[in-house]
Parts: structure tokens; C-alpha cells; sequence
């Protein structure tokens, strides 16, 4: 699935993929501790990515944009392509337009 992000971030969530091991061990302490036993244990991040209605940024647009959170979906696409414990199923702030 791709995941649309900004257009200065555009490879950044592959980037963390071909190594999620390392981002997970560089976001383990301080206030990220508890981010590699989240991923062992449940197979999905600790804290929920944030996610925008793509319409709310192109009125013609479709989907979903990722606003914050691209570290945890490169680490999330990483361990399955590692064939690591990854949940079916993970939690994301959703903004959408009201109205």
C-alpha cells in the first residue's frame, strides 16, 4: 500500500524500512522507551501515527495523507517485509473535513 506523505518527506518511510531494527533501537529511549517492546510484544506502534483526509489539502483528492508518524509506518512496512509480528489491524488520528 503506498502512503502518501509531503513532498520534501517522499522517501523517508522507505528509508526506515530497509532497516526498521535501527529505528526502533535509535527511538527506544527517553520518551520513546517502551517503542521496541510495543513492536515485539504487539506487533505495533506506541504512540498513533496522525493521518489527513487528502481532500482537505486537494478538494479533488482521495485517501489518506500522513502528516506525522512516517518513522512508525517505515518500521510497520520494514518488519513485514522482514517477516517480523506485525498486527493486523493499528490505531491512527484521522482528520477529516466536517460539514
Amino acid at each position: 500500500m503506498k502512503m502518501q506523505t509531503g513532498p520534501s518527506d517522499r522517501n523517508a518511510i522507505e528509508v526506515v524500512a530497509d532497516d526498521p531494527d535501527h529505528w526502533i533501537s535509535v527511538r527506544n529511549q527517553g520518551q520513546h522507551l517502551g517503542v521496541g517492546l510495543a513492536w515485539e510484544v504487539h506487533g505495533t506502534w506506541k504512540r498513533w501515527p496522525i493521518v489527513i483526509d487528502q481532500a482537505l489539502l486537494h478538494p479533488a483528492s482521495s485517501g489518506v495523507q500522513l502528516v506525522e508518524g512516517r518513522t512508525r509506518v517505515g518500521i510497520l512496512r520494514g518488519r513485514q517485509r522482514q517477516g517480523k509480528l506485525v498486527a493486523n489491524m493499528h490505531l491512527a488520528w484521522v482528520g477529516r473535513q466536517f460539514g
